[in-house]
């Protein structure tokens, strides 16, 4: 599968008291990514839960930091499927800055029921699209 791409802007709310961002906001734009990215294979989130009870939940994210990005930069966060198994899916991804290496990460995302919490099968929506 093809690297999804998602541009996002440095806002001051992402920054702290130096303007450089917060460690914790590059999770926030990784998981923007990843959203928008699930929408990009026509998987409508709210639609699952609704229909199907089906939600994600992050199981695993390592995350690695290269540079700092500052306020107002515009930043690339990408996403690469890695590996879908029953209820996990497991993805690359990265924050750029005109095609510089700011962050790098693995995230693992498991499929779970809404009322019990307990692992459910990959919705067959995604599981298609591999």
């Amino acid at each position: 599968m093809d690297t999804f791409n998602f541009p996002v802007r440095v806002y001051w709310e992402d920054t702290d008291a130096g303007r450089v961002v917060y460690y914790a906001s590059y999770l926030k734009f990784l998981e923007r990514a990843r959203t928008e990215w699930l929408r990009e294979l026509g998987i409508d989130q709210v639609k699952l839960l609704r229909e199907e009870r089906l939600q994600f939940v992050v199981v695993e994210a390592n995350v690695r930091y290269h540079r700092p990005a500052r306020f107002d930069d515009e930043l690339v966060v990408s996403v690469t499927l890695e590996s879908m198994r029953g209820a996990s899916i497991a993805m690359g991804q990265e924050v750029r800055r005109a095609g510089e290496l700011l962050v790098s990460a693995s995230v693992r995302a498991a499929c779970i029921d809404a009322e019990s919490l307990k692992p459910r099968p990959l919705p067959r929506a995604l599981t298609a699209k591999s």
